[in-house]
């Protein structure tokens, strides 16, 4: 057969100009589609003599093949090319946040739970929780509060409605979560490390105080705790807590009906410029109170205070986080403005964890 190598100069010209798919599906159509030029001439064959049936065959089919191949070759060079330019296109940093933030937020007192826990946990510390409507000898009777107490009237705590005639002890909303450390101490005895975060409620009304606001308790109990470790321990939470490298902590003696002796604790600071500074300057700030725990604690709780001793502390999460985030107002907390909780708030994947920093 005459002019096969025009004929595959000619398509394989056609394959290597082609400029994408479809033009190259054209070129294939054309010389091996059903009516295309190649597949013609193979038609002729059956009219041919034998001898030049089969070498004409012979050189049809490597005319084909070849044609095929440069046609598959020249198919993925153009996949290969669509790939890159989608990639190019396409390229996407994966250093970068994945997602939003998302719209909700967690509350700066949720937050600050998560901190604390994190922190106290660092050192043995387990959670442990308790009712919020607490009887009356969870509540006083067991932490050393006599009946003549202030805070066992009316006029400070939530006292649950009881009917005329109902015998039954009476209950309140928990005025701290110290109850939360006699529970623990009676469902699990000695020794124990806990901490006790949650809601409390005092009828303190004011524009420095609400009814209902949030506090954490510590407790440790051994054989040989002394207000040495207190010490140890308070140092470590206000470091850790306030991210500064160092802390000069105050204790004055206080009197607490649960703790003997019972100490106030301060911490110095600064207020240069209006902003709190831990850790400096030449001024103290209160911010909790604790002792070692009052004999009579121990015993209401079945612990036996000629074996065991042990300290307590409590503060304020609301005023902590009003600290250290420089949150002016408590009221603020308790008002549901979406508008305060997305300036305040943390995102709802933003863990605190000691190594990697509490607050970031």
């Amino acid at each position: 057969m005459d002019g096969l190598d025009t004929l595959k100069a000619k398509y394989l010209t056609a394959v290597a100009n082609a400029a994408d798919e479809s033009a190259l599906e054209e070129v294939r159509v054309a010389a091996l589609g059903k009516k295309g030029e190649i597949s013609a001439m193979m038609a002729t064959l059956g009219k041919m003599e034998p001898d030049a049936r089969k070498a004409a065959g012979a050189m049809l089919n490597v005319l084909k093949d070849e044609i095929d191949a440069a046609l598959r070759a020249r198919k993925s060079g153009l996949a290969d090319a669509a790939l890159d330019e989608r990639l190019r296109t396409e390229w996407l940093d994966v250093t970068l946040p994945g997602r939003p933030r998302p719209r909700g937020t967690i509350h700066p007192v949720s937050q600050v739970m998560e901190e604390l826990t994190a922190i106290f946990a660092d050192m043995g510390f387990a959670v442990a929780e308790g009712p919020q409507v607490e009887s009356d000898w969870y509540n006083f009777d067991a932490l050393n509060i006599p009946p003549e107490h202030p805070a066992r009237q009316e006029h400070d705590t939530f006292f649950m409605h009881r009917a005329p005639g109902d015998d039954r002890p009476p209950h309140v909303l928990r005025t701290h979560t110290s109850p939360v450390q006699i529970r623990a101490m009676t469902e699990q005895g000695a020794p124990i490390r806990v901490i006790a975060p949650g809601r409390v409620y005092r009828m303190d009304m004011d524009q420095t105080h609400t009814p209902m606001f949030h506090q954490v308790e510590g407790l440790a109990i051994d054989r040989d705790i002394s207000m040495a470790n207190l010490k140890w321990v308070l140092e470590e939470f206000c470091r850790a807590y306030f991210e500064v490298p160092s802390v000069e902590l105050r204790f004055r003696a206080s009197h607490f009906p649960f703790t003997e002796p019972s100490a106030e604790v301060d911490i110095r600071c600064s207020w240069e410029g209006g902003q709190l500074k831990i850790g400096q300057g030449d001024k103290w700030m209160e911010i909790l109170g604790s002792g070692m725990v009052h004999p009579k604690v121990l015993q209401a709780a079945g612990v036996d205070p000629a074996q065991w001793q042990g300290f307590a502390f409590g503060m304020g999460i609301d005023r902590i986080a009003m600290l250290k985030y420089g949150i002016p107002d408590l009221r603020a907390f308790f008002e549901s403005d979406l508008r305060w909780l997305r300036h305040y708030g943390f995102a709802a994947l933003d863990m605190p964890d000691l190594p990697g920093g509490l607050s970031r």
